[in-house]
């Protein structure tokens, strides 16, 4: 090597990569515009430290503590000993199990009937959709609690507008929606249902992203309507119903104020509507068992946490990126 080429390989030294520093090496320009960036993202990355991670970083360290709201006996350290309480208290799976049987029918029905209802308000024969778009929006911004209210009294038994309507078609025994353990879960879907209207937008503008040339290309093709929802609408829209999916199941897992609001968190009927977080909110704020609850919530972030893993990695064989190959 030496001898065709003239270069004694002994003398060559080789230089060691740069440590990317983030100002050295920079332009007194780019210095400052980075300065400035840092100095604007400050109060979020101040916001997130002090008021997510910090409490984070707390709640664990208070399940390996017998800390409590009234605190009597001395703090200290107690290992594992919550998480092994927890793994053997018969409530915690009650609980998990009432909020994945709510969520099995929930879920599917705040994915489909916003896309459908997206699909009938983007369609050309409709008159007048911005009139459509404003009436299913308006249910999203009235406050949940009283609109919560509302469906108690919609869905009363003797005085409620359902079960008037029902004995006036001949039904002369209305179900108790909120009282019979058969009808309690269809009647929380029903009050859920209340606020589709965000979901609705967020489809409306994923279809309204999708270009007209596709659906041009199918008709030449010769494909119906039914082929283009196939074909096109539901490959182009799946990354909307990704996002949808995990936010869904991010807010199914955390279901709280519907059946705190109803029932006053008693469970009724039956312990059917006492759901995990509710268990979590009565350890911490009525047992006052802080230790015990920060348990119960990491619990509860590990299995979603989890489950959006799962739905992560399943979306790489059914959410297609018009920017992929």
């Amino acid at each position: 090597m030496t001898a065709v080429t003239g270069i004694d390989l002994r003398r060559v030294r080789l230089r060691r990569p740069a440590l990317r520093r983030p100002f050295l090496g920079r332009s007194p320009l780019a210095r400052r515009e980075a300065r400035w960036g840092y100095l604007f993202i400050a109060p979020w990355l101040i916001g997130f430290v002090v008021f997510t991670l910090a409490p984070m970083i707390a709640s664990l360290a208070f399940t390996f503590s017998n800390i409590s709201l009234e605190q009597q006996a001395p703090l200290r350290f107690v290992g594992l000993e919550n998480w092994t309480k927890m793994l053997g208290d018969a409530q915690t799976w009650a609980s998990l199990g009432v909020t994945f049987r709510f969520a099995a029918l929930q879920l599917p029905i705040i994915i489909i009937l916003p896309l459908m209802l997206a699909l009938a308000l983007n369609a050309k024969a409709l008159k007048g959709p911005g009139v459509f778009r404003v009436l299913f929006f308006m249910p999203y911004v009235i406050p949940f609690v009283s609109g919560v209210l509302i469906w108690q009294g919609m869905l009363n038994l003797e005085t409620g507008w359902i079960n008037g309507f029902l004995r006036f078609t001949g039904i002369q025994n209305p179900p108790n929606w909120l009282n019979d353990t058969a009808f309690v879960y269809p009647a929380l879907v029903f009050i859920g249902i209340w606020a589709v209207g965000a979901g609705i937008i967020v489809n409306l503008a994923g279809l309204r992203g999708i270009p007209s040339e596709l659906y041009d290309a199918a008709r030449i093709d010769g494909a119906g309507w039914l082929a283009s929802l196939r074909h096109v609408t539901l490959p182009m829209m799946s990354p909307v119903i990704f996002y949808t999916l995990v936010l869904g199941i991010v807010e199914v897992l955390q279901y709280f104020l519907v059946p705190l609001v109803i029932n006053n968190g008693t469970g009724e009927p039956g312990g059917q509507t006492f759901f995990f977080n509710l268990y979590l909110y009565k350890t911490f704020f009525t047992y006052q068992n802080m230790a015990y609850g920060a348990t119960l919530a990491w619990l509860l972030f590990i299995v979603t946490l989890v489950i959006s893993l799962v739905v992560f990695r399943s979306s790489r064989r059914w959410v297609y990126y018009a920017g992929e190959r």
